[in-house]
């Protein structure tokens, strides 16, 4: 199964938000990475029909999905960021609600309904309102509306928001599972939901696809651009100043190790990390108010 993207645009006014996205993706986990306001959300709202691109297709196996109707309901599980629920309805009637939409027969409905609310640990709220469930327990509702059905393909906007991080390590391991059968894309500016299991990641900047690499890929093309050195609590203000600084660690003699993302020949090399490429790309940037 593959999932085509062809020089996909979408333009709000004179502002592009995608700008000739193309990539293709098979079965597995892909990390789409990228602070807020680079497209991240638009792209996916894009590839769910829930916004209509400028220009540019996207294939499923084949297919234009705009050619789909309603059997695309049926292959796709969306998780959009927001957390849009009902909150007089049960979890229960909320995924049975879900279900409908999705034109599941009723017998089939109930069967797969108390497999999602299992595997997102909320089978014993299940009759509870959703009212009253905590903001945790209301992600993974939603996570759970996206796995009703046993979608080919999965669109995961910030699955782990508002986790704690026992249930974050069991949303991830939950994602790896299924990802064996399925195309996962999960949007998300928290590079520890996606280092351990994508396949790929995805970096998205102003719009435009700069990488698509591996993991491993990505850290080993910051080889040498990653250093630490021992400063001063004064000094450490010219040092922000003037480099991406990614993390500072005090010492016992009061003095601080800061790791600085740069290819300067400062202090000593270290190994980098997927969060070193990621501010390598974006540590100069704020993310829009």
């Amino acid at each position: 199964m593959e999932l085509i993207i062809e020089r996909l645009c979408k333009s709000y006014g004179d502002t592009q938000a995608l700008k000739d996205f193309s990539c293709t993706l098979t079965e597995g986990v892909y990390g789409l990475l990228g602070p807020n306001g680079a497209g991240k959300s638009t792209l996916l709202n894009v590839l769910s029909r829930n916004l209509r691109p400028t220009s540019g297709r996207v294939l499923l196996g084949g297919k234009d999905i705009t050619r789909l109707g309603t059997a695309w309901l049926s292959r796709l599980g969306f998780m959009p960021q927001q957390q849009a629920l009902y909150p007089s309805f049960s979890s229960r009637d909320f995924l049975g609600y879900c279900a409908a939409l999705r034109g599941m027969k009723r017998r089939e409905a109930g069967a797969a309904i108390s497999k999602v609310l299992e595997q997102v640990d909320l089978s014993e709220k299940a009759d509870v309102r959703i009212s009253a469930l905590s903001g945790g327990m209301k992600q993974r509702l939603l996570l759970a509306q996206a796995l009703l059905g046993d979608p080919d393909l999965l669109l995961l906007d910030e699955p782990t928001a508002g986790l704690d991080p026992r249930q974050r390590i069991a949303v991830r391991n939950l994602i790896a599972s299924v990802a064996a059968r399925k195309i996962v894309l999960i949007c998300t500016h928290v590079v520890q939901d996606v280092e351990s299991i994508a396949k790929q990641i995805l970096i998205l900047k102003k719009g435009i696809l700069i990488e698509q690499k591996t993991p491993s890929e990505l850290i080993s093309g910051l080889q040498d651009g990653v250093r630490e050195l021992v400063v001063s609590p004064e000094r450490l203000a010219e040092l922000e100043a003037a480099y991406t600084i990614s993390a500072v660690s005090p010492l016992e003699d009061g003095r601080l190790l800061a790791r600085v993302v740069t290819n300067e020949q400062i202090g000593e090399a270290v190994q980098p990390t997927l969060e070193d490429v990621y501010l390598y790309h974006f540590g100069g940037e704020h993310d829009p108010v």
